[in-house]
């Protein structure tokens, strides 16, 4: 564990975590974190070198939440950038209402703007700048957490533009000529599910960590968090059976294929909760409860049926 931090205050330790229904500033529901000692570690690294952290591992393993959870325990605001194949690196900085500027240019030149406090808002073009995630982050007065999700989505030259913006935390708009340097710097997590590659140079510029898939014991853990006071037995249970349908799954897809993960653990248990504990340990005896929850594809749920009527 990195212990010596430029600030103390700012040292991530997994231990803080949201009540039930607790919600954020934003209004989203917050969730139990459980991160093990090496990601701990990870996370105080990037703070204490302020260097984006890349994330890889399983989908739903917890990548995206981390974020999130770093942003409670520390009392800082998030700025989440959520990836498309259309996102643009600038998108993340700023956006300028070009059109929005040409339209109020045109009422202030036939006269339907007559206030004449309006002419030099429109007259100044930083009116027509809107920022983006990256950009609030920069400009705001506290570490702001920013999370940058599912980077590998974007065109492949994404990354590198991207370049001067995360190793020297400013960037220039370019329609104002104003230069923007961040107040303090963000802590930043980017995640990758690994779709492409990502080019050398960005990765220099970060500091990775693979989000490793829980042990079972961990696993318990997870399910106990996010549902006070369940049945030991009915968690148990659930979580052996889950375990061997992502070893069935292991064997039959290899390392490589897509495998059932702890958010939909955590979705599977939550639909269990709903029926009487004798009913639903009878039901993880034998055909998988609910497996509409776990298996997400035809071919999945091919492969079970046929392995189920192996073991019959």
């Amino acid at each position: 564990m990195v212990k010596d931090l430029t600030d103390k205050q700012l040292e991530y330790t997994g231990k803080v975590q949201p009540q039930l229904v607790e919600r954020d500033a934003t209004g989203h529901l917050l969730y139990p974190y459980l991160p093990n000692e090496e990601l701990i570690e990870a996370v105080n690294l990037a703070i204490y070198l302020e260097r984006p952290l890349l994330l890889k591992g399983e989908p739903g393993c917890g990548k995206t939440r981390l974020a999130r959870a770093v942003a409670y325990e520390l009392g800082l605001p998030l700025e989440a950038w959520y990836i498309k194949s259309s996102t643009r690196a600038k998108d993340g900085l700023y956006s300028y209402d070009a059109v929005s500027r040409l339209r109020d240019a045109q009422l202030a030149a036939t006269g339907r703007i007559i206030k004449d406090e309006d002419i030099p808002r429109i007259s100044d073009p930083a009116t027509y700048v809107k920022w983006g995630p990256l950009g609030r982050a920069f400009q705001n007065e506290q570490r702001t957490v920013v999370l940058i999700d599912e980077i590998d989505k974007a065109d492949i030259d994404f990354p590198n533009d991207l370049l001067l913006e995360l190793d020297e935390q400013r960037f220039i708009v370019e329609e104002t000529g104003q230069e923007v340097q961040a107040k303090a710097p963000p802590i930043v997590f980017i995640t990758s599910n690994d779709e492409k590659d990502l080019p050398d140079a960005f990765l220099r510029r970060c500091l990775f960590h693979y989000v490793e898939f829980p042990s079972p014991p961990r696993l318990v853990e997870i399910v106990n968090n996010h549902f006070p006071d369940s049945p030991k037995a009915l968690v148990d249970k659930a979580v052996v059976r889950f375990l061997l349908l992502r070893e069935e799954m292991r064997k039959d897809k290899g390392e490589g294929g897509k495998k059932v993960s702890t958010s939909e653990l955590i979705d599977w248990f939550k639909v269990l909760r709903r029926f009487p504990q004798d009913e639903v340990l009878a039901k993880l005896d034998g055909k998988l409860p609910f497996a509409g929850v776990l298996l997400k594809s035809w071919d999945d749920h091919i492969r079970h049926l046929r392995q189920s009527r192996g073991r019959e």
